[in-house]
């Protein structure tokens, strides 16, 4: 008997709220979403709640949907002019180090797995996909941790790993494919037009992406829609017609994806923030839509045979392979600290973009299919708990993170600026202090360029001028223009 389309929404439901919860339990205690995700899937799958659901196919399609929504959000995301000092390392990482890694964490699974004797018939080939299907990283949660810390990272890292994270999927995603169709192709795989094919995909996925990019900012700009609130959808529309267009011109549609939302992101655009706002929220469920599929994709009993292998290949990628790639990589670059280093190599994370790529051999019914996901899968889980939690006490280590001032977020004023707008804004309340030098908001020692345009007391907003008396306790909206001067304003109001 199927089960009713009602049950269906209940159970989502519930496993959508559980994994909110989870989500907000990973703010608090450091402990990266993305693992508690994975664990509200598992223990609603076969071996917990009793969930079924092993379609293949299906999980393929999930994985593939939400990451084209999460790399053009992360392209939306992603600000050029903080990109472009660090763009020759970010660029070799997401390239060459996505190669290397795959290389050398391939010839280690080779001779590790060789040594075992369920799996002493794995080829280099098949070594080699389960390598590159763990070769890209996943900074979604690097910095999901680091700013529920509060922590900031110097030296342009953090616009650096962002852009090695958004751009090395699709590298990682050609070489997987690549290796699926080799292995496929039998015992005389033509090597030189695979690799053709590979650099084919990547300059079709550039140029597309770009070039559909470029005309979705000038329809945006120029159609006129009365109802604002389908912009969101205009933008959501062209993402999708980058990623499938892209597909029929046979070139590679993550990359396709991603330059798109850099493109789009990056230029000015109509409602832009109601558009940013709009793929924030998608991208949020479809990691979480993901997370909780690929959860309950794996049966946990399954993990237990390669245990003890995936440990071992787990910290040789941890403490080997990604420290040894990322030196390799940057090693032209001498002026970079060791230290710097050697924090972008603890951030070689793993998430969700793994496991979805360990779902395409399966769905191509390569040898060894299940033995590489319940890998990828077990290394995936290693990785958030050895790294993930780890990350804000080793960049304090090494000298690399800072506390910001903490700014006060709005909660009583509903309003949002554009990103093209340089102002910063935020909430204050009135206190005893506040009002020793007089009671009116001209008395206010406020320094230069710092206005106060709103006020809220008790139920009623109004827009003060300078004769309005203020009362203690009420709530001033603030538009100052840099953090110093944020800064000099609290100092001056006496805010803690």
């Amino acid at each position: 008997m199927k089960p009713q389309l009602e049950l269906i929404l209940l159970g989502m439901s519930v496993l959508f709220l559980m994994s909110i919860f989870a989500g907000k339990a990973s703010s608090k205690f450091g402990v990266p979403a993305l693992l508690l995700f994975l664990s509200v899937g598992m223990l609603s799958g076969t071996d917990g709640l009793g969930i079924e659901f092993g379609d293949i196919h299906v999980a393929q399609t999930i994985g593939t949907i939400a990451l084209c929504i999460i790399l053009f959000s992360g392209g939306l995301d992603t600000r050029i002019s903080e990109i472009r000092p660090v763009i020759s390392q970010g660029a070799i990482l997401a390239t060459i180090g996505v190669m290397l890694t795959a290389i050398l964490t391939g010839l280690a699974v080779w001779g590790l797995l060789g040594l075992t004797a369920d799996t002493s018939g794995i080829s280099l080939l098949t070594a080699l996909l389960l390598a590159a299907t763990m070769s890209s990283t996943d900074s979604a949660s690097v910095f999901s941790i680091l700013r529920s810390k509060g922590l900031h990272l110097k030296n342009n890292l953090r616009p650096m790993l962002e852009l090695e994270s958004g751009s090395n999927d699709p590298m990682a995603y050609v070489l997987v494919i690549t290796l699926i169709e080799i292995i496929n192709m039998g015992t005389a795989p033509n090597y030189w037009l695979a690799g053709g094919t590979l650099l084919l995909q990547l300059a079709v996925g550039a140029v597309s992406g770009y070039a559909v990019g470029k005309l979705a900012v000038h329809i945006i700009n120029h159609i006129k829609i009365e109802n604002t609130s389908l912009y969101p959808i205009l933008v959501f529309t062209f993402c999708i017609l980058i990623f499938s267009l892209t597909y029929f011109l046979k070139g590679n549609s993550f990359l396709a994806v991603y330059i798109g939302g850099l493109v789009i992101g990056n230029a000015k655009l109509a409602h832009k923030r109601s558009s940013m706002n709009f793929f924030d929220g998608l991208a949020w469920m479809s990691q979480l839509f993901l997370f909780l599929t690929l959860g309950l994709l794996v049966n946990p009993r399954e993990l237990i045979p390669v245990l003890i292998p995936g440990l071992i290949i787990s910290f040789i990628m941890i403490f080997v392979t990604r420290p040894l790639t990322v030196f390799l990589c940057l090693a032209p670059f001498r002026k970079m600290p060791v230290r710097d280093k050697t924090f972008v190599s603890w951030v070689g994370l793993r998430g969700a973009v793994p496991i979805v790529f360990a779902i395409l051999p399966l769905a191509a019914e390569v040898p060894h299919a299940r033995l590489i996901f319940n890998i990828v899968f077990l290394c995936t889980l290693v990785s958030l708990l050895v790294q993930g939690t780890t990350l804000p006490r080793v960049a304090m280590l090494l000298g690399l993170a800072e506390k910001p001032m903490e700014k006060r977020q709005l909660e009583e004023f509903d309003v949002e600026f554009s990103g093209d707008i340089k102002t910063i804004t935020s909430e204050l309340v009135v206190t005893s202090r506040s009002l020793e030098k007089g009671k009116n908001l001209m008395d206010l020692p406020l320094p230069e360029k710092t206005l106060v345009v709103m006020v809220k007391r008790d139920d009623i907003y109004f827009v003060p001028t300078g004769k309005t008396p203020l009362h203690e306790n009420d709530r001033l909206l603030v538009i100052t223009e840099s953090n110093e001067a944020l800064a000099e304003t609290y100092k001056a109001l006496g805010v803690d």
